[in-house]
């Protein structure tokens, strides 16, 4: 804790420094300031397990159920297994979930069925808004995978702000989509005729599929490495096969709790970019509830993108359950717990800024 505090002091000392040298700052210098915190925030591995904790204490007061200890002291210590073989099938599903999460908002605004988005994200015919809404949703769950990988992974400098990163990442995550995009769209020939809700309900089953993540893993990582003209590897080698992993128990819980801040951060990007919000503004609008029914509506659904993208690296069976499901099914009651975390999150993000 006592890092985070002098990144605070620190933070606080650049930001008196700045409002001395101009006492009136234009609106996008205020946006970039806030943004360069939050950016901070994200290669943190300390703020990183203190929102973990935060989070896991509001999950179980949304619960109205006791809050147990964040960690016991042998889980502090204490070390589990998982093989080579399910991290890498979970590490390449991020941009099907990115698909999944960002085709549900556009038929949502667009009212267009499926197949009909996904035949224009294939065909590179997809405008610049529906672009931007599958490069934020690609980027959180790029993310989420990371420090389930390895908690150091976060202190990368790719790991950063959407609106902060390079070119060259965000046609990376736009191609991870597209592939994706092209094998789903290829699964629902058999339903392209039918109403939005027989297709929302093919992708369903889809998604509840072990072996079409599998095969979509697949794809995905034969499509990212041909969309970078490099050769083609086995997707899992004999020895990745069976290759145990040892994982701190520690760091997974803190990786299982800080989706929603992903979530958070993404969907403050994304207003940034498509209103020119203050970050700060949009997140005292998340904790006194003033938040439009769109732009919550917008949180809840990078929540359920991040939620989605841990899963398999928690266990890839725990895609069968009822709760993985497109947002279009979700009950009232599942998008609260989400926004429960949207909330938490937005909490201790305002209280630096």
């Amino acid at each position: 804790m006592k890092q985070i505090s002098t990144l605070v002091l620190v933070l606080f000392a650049a930001g008196f420094i700045a409002c001395k040298t101009s006492t009136a700052p234009a609106p996008d210098e205020k946006i970039q300031r806030q943004l360069a915190i939050i950016d901070s925030l994200l290669r943190s591995v300390d703020f990183s397990q203190s929102i973990a904790k935060s989070q896991d204490t509001a999950y179980y007061n949304g619960l109205g159920e006791p809050v147990p200890a964040f960690l016991t002291p042998a889980e502090d210590t204490a070390t589990i297994v998982k093989t080579a073989r399910d991290e890498k099938i979970a590490t390449n599903l991020a941009g099907f979930y990115a698909l999944e999460c960002g085709l549900g908002l556009l038929i949502e605004q667009e009212n267009e069925k499926p197949t009909a988005v996904l035949e224009k994200l294939v065909a590179g015919k997809l405008d610049s808004a529906g672009i931007l809404v599958f490069n934020r949703f690609a980027n959180a769950t790029w993310k989420t995978g990371q420090p389930f990988r390895d908690l150091r992974r976060i202190t990368r400098a790719t790991f950063t702000v959407a609106n902060f990163l390079p070119q060259f990442e965000i046609v990376k995550d736009y191609d991870q989509v597209r592939t994706a995009a092209t094998k789903l769209l290829s699964s629902m020939q058999v339903v392209k005729d039918s109403a939005i809700d027989a297709q929302l309900q093919k992708i369903r089953s889809l998604l509840h599929s072990q072996q079409f993540a599998y095969d979509m893993a697949v794809y995905m990582d034969s499509g990212y490495y041909a969309a970078q003209k490099l050769p083609v590897p086995l997707f899992i080698t004999p020895k990745e096969d069976s290759t145990p992993l040892r994982k701190s128990v520690k760091e997974q819980k803190v990786a299982t709790n800080v989706a929603g801040f992903y979530a958070l951060e993404c969907g403050i990007n994304y207003l940034v970019t498509t209103k020119k919000m203050l970050p700060s503004s949009i997140l005292r609008s998340i904790a006194d509830n003033s938040i439009s029914k769109e732009d919550k509506n917008l949180f809840s659904r990078f929540a359920n993108a991040t939620w989605k993208a841990s899963q398999p690296f928690r266990g890839l069976n725990r895609i069968e359950r009822e709760t993985f499901t497109p947002f279009y099914f979700l009950n009232e009651a599942d998008i609260e717990k989400d926004w429960v975390q949207i909330k938490a999150a937005a909490a201790k993000v305002l209280s630096v800024l």
